[in-house]
């Protein structure tokens, strides 16, 4: 079975790549290097640098046929969705239409989506928050995933084609990057190392800053692969099903960098989710996937790849 990753030259579609290598497919990657890098991509895949909207995608289809579609390029910063909501629409709505209109083209049999729980299920009434809940729209980059999953439903319904969609917690491991995507684990982290200060956004009710959901990107892969396989026409989360608060997270970053900063206190910014905790309990039920990975567990093995400068050791790895 050969199957085409969008933005699998990223954080996270770089480790469903290296996954689905080991479980032995055929693996194409699709990346216009914007925030991935070549040394993420396994050197077993075959890579083409394409952007999802241009027409060269045609293209790669055309030569590759892929059995299953992974789509995972994306404008994935919240801030830059408000700084320029355009260019946000452009990429997460008229990146995956194309990718929809080839994939029907060329007789695709699978979607596999990643959307997000976080922006999603956001500040919602209850908590965990499962998948049937009201979604929030809080960002432009919010209201670009749930209108992805909508247009992904319509095509199915429409093709008779089969789709899985992962709505991701707040999702962290090795490769993430400070800059360029989002995420306040590498951002920590990177100040931490070279000793810059901080920032807490805190509200008047919630002094320790927000409340996030952290699920560690080996066992996102994971649900990946299940997702080849398992579930049909279904929305599912992936996180751990328990909320750690900013404060109490870049506290355990110190515990496990031994490095010991203070943090600046600045007020909540537009956009920004209060509270973030999802029900993970239907993608038990219909993928068979749970976290494996503490929180703990998860940060330190994070901080030995940043540590250990591991990239072309993983190149070397994974090429054996």
């Amino acid at each position: 079975m050969k199957i085409l990753v969008t933005g699998g030259a990223g954080f996270i579609g770089s480790h469903v790549v290296d996954a689905y290598i080991q479980e032995g497919y055929e693996v194409v990657v699709v990346d216009i290097l914007s925030t991935g890098t070549l040394l993420n991509v396994h050197p077993k895949a075959k890579f083409y640098q394409v952007d999802i909207r241009s027409k060269e995608l045609n293209r790669v289809f055309d030569e590759e046929r892929p059995d299953i579609v992974n789509h995972h390029a994306a404008q994935k910063s919240v801030p830059k969705s408000w700084e320029d909501p355009m260019l946000d629409a452009d990429i997460n709505i008229l990146g995956l239409m194309n990718i929809l209109q080839l994939s029907v083209e060329y007789k695709v049999q699978r979607i596999i989506f990643a959307s997000s729980g976080g922006a999603l299920s956001g500040n919602a009434l209850s908590y965990p928050t499962s998948e049937q809940a009201f979604p929030s729209f809080q960002s432009p980059y919010a209201i670009t995933k749930y209108i992805s999953e909508k247009y992904i439903h319509l095509y199915a319904e429409i093709h008779r084609t089969t789709y899985v969609i992962l709505r991701y917690a707040n999702v962290y491991g090795a490769r993430q990057i400070a800059e360029g995507e989002c995420g306040v684990i590498p951002v920590f982290l990177h100040n931490l190392l070279t000793g810059q200060p901080s920032t807490l956004y805190t509200y008047d009710d919630m002094p320790r800053g927000t409340l996030r959901d952290y699920v560690y990107v080996k066992d996102v892969a994971k649900a990946n692969v299940l997702a080849l396989t398992e579930g049909q026409q279904t929305i599912v989360h992936i996180g751990s099903g328990q909320g750690v608060y900013t404060a109490d997270l870049y506290e355990l970053l110190q515990t496990v960098t031994g490095i010991s900063l203070p943090l600046m206190i600045d007020k909540e910014r537009q956009g920004d989710i209060k509270y973030s905790l999802l029900d993970c309990s239907k993608a038990y039920e219909e993928l068979g996937w749970k976290p494996q990975t503490g929180l703990l567990e998860g940060l330190t093995q994070t901080v030995e790849y940043l540590f250990s400068g591991p990239r072309e050791k993983e190149k070397q790895a994974t090429a054996n």
